[in-house]
């Protein structure tokens, strides 16, 4: 059951769902062990999140790494241990999924419908108990422990054919790496700006979001705020890798005061308290009006209760969301709907060519091949390393096709962030493809990868 959570934290942020594909934050009590058996890894921590006693030199050589590669990875990663690691380390293709982090942001849309029900809801303390369920439902693809590819600059992802949605994500910035995305449809619009602030820790690595969230019910209008809590990955190199994200998700709604606040239970000895979500819907006055609980890769639940935050006589506990079924033994623990962003199932008519289903790399690794999966990935960093060069030297300044920088400033949690706001030009381009009449369909086998378009 549901305790009654402190309602103060820090305003702002929201720009996690790009970023969590890499990590989470503050760790319970699983058992840890340090790896001092071993020449050269001294004081190496390997977490169990199941807990027991096995050897830590045993458990620490399980998961997907060889051991050459594990131990040449290790001795280049050291030095960068203490150190924000965003854009400054290259990865192996090993450790990919065949997936990029623009779409890992429309993953979010999978149980859009909990929207739709929050815009014509009438109460609005269950109108943020489904605007928070949906929020929540994005943590069970969370827990895929393959890293999605960065983006290019100027890289995008358009989906369409899901819930009535239109939506388009773009990277906005290389240094630091930044996205944002804009969707859209009769119940809501929801805008992001993601940035993340990373520390590397040796074998885990905490993300910090520093991004913001806006959500909009098109009925009312109310507009909602999204703080989320940090992430952690922990045994990045040795052991497996499991993802964890204690601490506090807060909801706000900003244009009447009343929030939701959940907390994320960090995971304990043998495994307690894993994946538990619990806390409260509170009026403008901090009063607590709704009980929410659940498992984040489960279900959640609500009740309402009382000014104690006890469930009220005669309620009784109703499930708002539970997952959706999965492919069993998928390589990537890819959900259905997974499958449905990777595809072209989700895309227009006429795909714009800097589309991250487009991408080389990434499509060699969906089909298994990991050399040429490595060597398309590099060829594509040397790619947008030219094109700086030659950008910088006419003195022309990135700007993206389809967000603006704003000169507003939002202040999170871990930091400040810049504010990229959607420019309504995406909604232009595709009702002039939609209009036209006479649509050419691009030939995907053939459309060659570009997102080197912004001055189109």
């Amino acid at each position: 059951m549901a305790q009654k959570q402190s309602t103060s934290s820090g305003s702002g942020g929201g720009g996690f769902f790009s970023s969590i594909a890499l990590g989470l934050s503050n760790f319970g009590s699983s058992v840890s062990k340090s790896v001092n058996g071993l020449l050269g890894y001294e004081g190496l921590e390997v977490i169990n999140p199941e807990g027991g006693t096995g050897d830590a030199e045993v458990e620490a050589q399980k998961g997907r790494w060889k051991q050459e590669d594990r131990d040449n990875y290790w001795k280049m990663m050291q030095k960068y241990i203490g150190s924000d690691v965003t854009s400054m380390v290259t990865l192996p293709v090993l450790i990919f999924e065949p997936m990029t982090m623009l779409q890992r942001m429309a993953e979010l849309m999978e149980y859009s419908y909990l929207i739709d029900l929050a815009d014509e809801c009438k109460d609005p303390h269950m109108r943020l108990v489904y605007a928070a369920s949906w929020f929540i439902s994005l943590y069970y693809t969370i827990q895929r422990t393959w890293k999605p590819f960065n983006s290019i600059l100027g890289e995008t992802y358009e989906m369409v054919n899901h819930g009535g949605i239109t939506f388009i994500a773009e990277q906005v910035s290389h240094h630091p790496p930044m996205s944002a995305a804009h969707a859209e449809n009769d119940h809501f619009v929801y805008d992001i700006t993601s940035k993340v602030k990373t520390k590397f820790l040796g074998n885990s690595v905490e993300i910090y979001p520093l991004g913001r969230t806006r959500l909009t019910l098109k009925t009312d209008g109310v507009v909602l705020d999204l703080v989320p809590p940090p992430t952690k990955v922990n045994n990045l190199i040795f052991g497996r890798t499991w993802i964890d994200s204690p601490g506090e998700m807060i909801l706000t709604n900003l244009t009447t005061g009343d929030k939701v606040v959940l907390y994320f239970q960090p995971c304990g000895w043998f495994g307690a308290g894993r994946y538990e979500v619990d806390g409260y819907v509170y009026n403008a006055v901090e009063e607590p009006k709704i009980l929410m609980t659940g498992k984040w890769n489960k279900s959640i639940s609500f009740q309402p209760c009382d000014s104690e935050g006890e469930p009220l006589s005669g309620t009784k506990l109703e499930e708002v969301w539970r997952v959706a079924d999965a492919p069993e033994n998928d390589k990537f623990q890819f959900t259905y709907f997974g499958h449905k962003v990777n595809s072209f199932e989700t895309a227009p008519k006429k795909l714009l060519a800097s589309d991250s289903r487009l991408r080389p790399d990434r499509y060699a690794l969906e089909k298994g091949d990991l050399s040429k999966a490595g060597a398309e990935k590099s060829s594509l960093e040397e790619k947008q390393r030219a094109e700086k060069k030659i950008r910088e030297a006419k003195g022309h300044q990135f700007k993206p096709r389809w967000f603006d920088l704003s000169t507003e400033i939002s202040s999170t949690p871990w930091g400040d962030l810049e504010v990229y706001h959607y420019n309504g030009e995406y909604a232009k381009h595709r009702a002039g493809i939609d209009n036209s009449g006479s649509v050419e369909e691009i030939d995907i086998g053939s459309t060659e990868f570009n997102p080197w378009q912004y001055d189109d």
